[in-house]
Protein backbone atom coordinates (compact mmCIF):
# COMPACT_ATOMS: atom_id res chain seq x y z
CA UNK A 1 0.00 0.00 0.00
CA UNK A 2 1.64 3.85 -1.16
CA UNK A 3 1.08 6.05 1.27
CA UNK A 4 1.96 9.87 1.39
CA UNK A 5 4.99 11.57 2.65
CA UNK A 6 2.55 12.96 5.56
CA UNK A 7 0.64 9.51 6.41
CA UNK A 8 4.11 8.11 6.37
CA UNK A 9 5.33 10.51 8.78
CA UNK A 10 1.86 10.35 11.20
CA UNK A 11 2.77 6.00 10.78
CA UNK A 12 6.44 6.40 12.01
CA UNK A 13 6.25 9.27 14.38
CA UNK A 14 8.69 11.13 12.44
CA UNK A 15 8.98 14.67 10.70
CA UNK A 16 7.55 15.47 7.13
CA UNK A 17 10.90 16.82 6.50
CA UNK A 18 12.82 14.34 7.73
CA UNK A 19 10.93 11.89 5.49
CA UNK A 20 11.92 13.86 2.22
CA UNK A 21 15.41 13.98 3.44
CA UNK A 22 15.54 10.40 3.72
CA UNK A 23 13.70 9.58 0.44
CA UNK A 24 16.36 12.70 -1.11
CA UNK A 25 19.37 10.25 0.67
CA UNK A 26 17.95 7.15 -0.43
CA UNK A 27 17.45 6.20 2.48
CA UNK A 28 13.59 5.53 1.78
CA UNK A 29 12.28 4.24 -1.57
CA UNK A 30 9.99 6.11 -3.26
CA UNK A 31 8.06 7.33 -6.03
CA UNK A 32 7.41 10.63 -7.40
CA UNK A 33 3.81 10.85 -9.17
CA UNK A 34 4.72 14.39 -10.92
CA UNK A 35 3.16 15.97 -7.82
CA UNK A 36 3.66 14.06 -4.66
CA UNK A 37 6.23 11.42 -3.89
CA UNK A 38 4.12 7.68 -2.76
CA UNK A 39 6.03 5.42 0.13
CA UNK A 40 5.33 1.87 -0.33
CA UNK A 41 4.60 1.33 3.32
CA UNK A 42 5.80 -2.00 3.17
CA UNK A 43 9.26 -1.42 3.84
CA UNK A 44 8.91 -0.78 7.35
CA UNK A 45 7.11 -3.71 8.77
CA UNK A 46 10.45 -4.71 9.89
CA UNK A 47 10.84 -0.74 11.34
CA UNK A 48 7.78 -1.64 13.06
CA UNK A 49 8.56 -5.41 14.13
CA UNK A 50 12.03 -4.17 15.71
CA UNK A 51 10.32 -1.45 17.48
CA UNK A 52 7.75 -3.84 19.93
CA UNK A 53 10.58 -6.19 20.36
CA UNK A 54 12.66 -3.23 21.58
CA UNK A 55 9.70 -1.78 23.60
CA UNK A 56 9.07 -5.66 25.07
CA UNK A 57 12.59 -5.88 25.93
CA UNK A 58 12.31 -2.33 28.25
CA UNK A 59 9.08 -3.60 29.80
CA UNK A 60 11.03 -6.90 30.73
CA UNK A 61 14.35 -5.69 31.95
CA UNK A 62 12.13 -2.94 34.16
CA UNK A 63 10.22 -5.69 35.77
CA UNK A 64 13.29 -7.66 36.24
CA UNK A 65 13.62 -7.62 39.89
CA UNK A 66 17.44 -6.50 40.87
CA UNK A 67 19.16 -9.74 42.68
CA UNK A 68 20.36 -9.36 46.08
CA UNK A 69 24.44 -8.64 46.49
CA UNK A 70 25.75 -12.16 48.05
CA UNK A 71 28.90 -9.59 49.65
CA UNK A 72 26.95 -7.42 51.36
CA UNK A 73 26.17 -8.76 55.12
CA UNK A 74 23.93 -7.43 57.72
CA UNK A 75 26.42 -6.07 60.06
CA UNK A 76 25.11 -4.33 63.17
Amino acid sequence: MYKTVEQTANDIGMSEHQILQYIYAGRIKAVHDGENFLINSAQFETYHQQLERIKEEIEIWKNTPIPEDVDIKDED
